[in-house]
């Protein structure tokens, strides 16, 4: 079970890190709306992703 959740966490660090390595530009301009979003829709944008990661999971496991 370790191993997996490492296995995960490095898989979610390596899909972190290509945007900012393909293109730091829009990496960055990306940061630049997001800093001008309210906390709510900054918490919208999470629960979604959270629900979509959590149907994967279902779907794919």
């Amino acid at each position: 079970m370790s191993s997996t959740l490492l296995l995960a966490f490095a898989l979610m660090l390596v899909l972190e890190g290509l945007m900012p390595f393909i293109a730091p530009a829009a990496w960055r301009e990306t940061f630049r709306r997001l800093i001008q979003f309210s906390d709510g829709q900054i918490r919208f944008v999470g629960l979604a992703s959270m629900i979509v990661g959590l149907a994967m999971l279902l779907v794919f496991s």
